[in-house]
């Protein structure tokens, strides 16, 4: 179950770390997600069934996938549409798109040459899964590492960071924003291109429910292994895409049926999010109960409502009293 996890979760991890990029890096939630992963998916199955080789029709997919997002791009910064608009039209046009591309719903692979069919064939599916997607993993962390010690790469950042203060600076974010939707839908429609070759087939509605996923996968990664450093965060990513996806199959393994899972997503997602709320929450009530038993306050008080304002009077008395002879003081003097 483990391993099976860890190879699903690093076919996956380029559509987390697409979604980390517009959501985390431009703070911009981009739905275009669920229209480009079924055309990386689209037109790296319709390549290979063209005669191309399985590396050629995963790049292919790629820059599929750039298009893709440079037309969110400019929709957002040249016409000024909100992101999200944005990225709902996008997504719409593009299962046309798909249909078109693929002819119906559903292709199969025939005795087509997967990019797992290049490995040994002694090797377990499991392995060649594992093999395959940390190639690509690492091929892609090690081109963003590199990218954000460039100037583009800091500029990016800066853009999603301060937009005002990056203008001001010359920095042109209009295209900073547009680079960042292409390179992140690029790598969606990459891992979109790599669950196709995995399954031996593209369909259709393959891209229901990726943002849900892409945003849990996000949040948990985040949770696991968190830090300033962009390697780090990166990383991360990765983590959480891998915790994700066995989180799935053990819910799998335990009987959850597997039309709930798109539920399993989201319910996954809202813990997500909600745990480092509750943790704050408690940590600020931990932090107020400390205080007030130094201050020699009832902490019961602050829950009844009745006795707020005779805890508020006795508040401002002890105040009082010790600004008295601070009063006296400065009269002395």
């Amino acid at each position: 179950m483990l391993i099976t996890s860890i190879g699903q979760g690093l076919l996956w991890a380029p559509l987390v770390i697409g979604v980390f990029l517009t959501f985390r890096i431009l703070n911009i939630p981009d739905l275009t997600t669920e229209g480009s992963f079924p055309l990386g998916a689209a037109v790296t199955i319709s390549s290979m069934l063209a005669g191309q080789s399985a590396i050629v029709a995963s790049l292919l997919g790629f820059v599929a996938g750039c298009l893709a997002g440079w037309v969110t791009g400019v929709l957002d910064t040249k016409l000024k549409m909100p992101s999200l608009l944005a990225g709902i039209l996008t997504m719409t046009g593009l299962y046309s798109i798909n249909m078109h591309i693929m002819g119906k719903a559903n292709i199969p692979l025939l005795d087509q040459k997967t990019l797992m069919g290049w490995l040994p064939a002694s090797w377990s599916l499991n392995l060649q899964t594992i093999v395959i997607g940390s190639v690509v993993t690492l091929v892609v962390l090690a081109g963003l590492i590199w990218l954000f010690q460039t100037r583009l790469g800091l500029s990016l950042m800066a853009t999603g960071n301060n937009p005002a203060m990056s203008a001001a600076n010359g920095i042109y974010t209009d295209r900073m924003v547009i680079i960042g939707y292409m390179l992140s839908n690029g790598l969606i429609a990459l891992s979109g291109g790599l669950i196709a070759q995995s399954n031996g087939y593209a369909d259709i509605g393959m891209g229901i429910g990726t943002i849900v996923i892409g945003l849990a996968s996000v949040l948990v990664g985040e949770i696991f292994l968190h830090g300033r450093q962009i390697w780090v965060r990166l990383t991360g990513m990765v983590v959480g895409a891998i915790i994700y996806r066995y989180l799935l199959t053990l819910a799998i393994g335990l009987g959850f049926p597997v039309n709930d899972l798109k539920i399993l997503s989201a319910a996954i997602l809202v813990i997500v999010i909600c745990l480092p709320l509750l943790q704050n929450k408690y940590r600020t009530k931990r932090q107020l109960r400390r205080y007030l038993k130094e201050i020699g306050v009832d902490q019961h008080a602050t829950t009844n409502y009745s006795e707020r304002p005779t805890l508020a009077k006795s508040l401002l008395s002890r105040n009082q009293q010790r600004a008295a002879p601070l009063k006296g003081r400065e009269s002395n003097d």
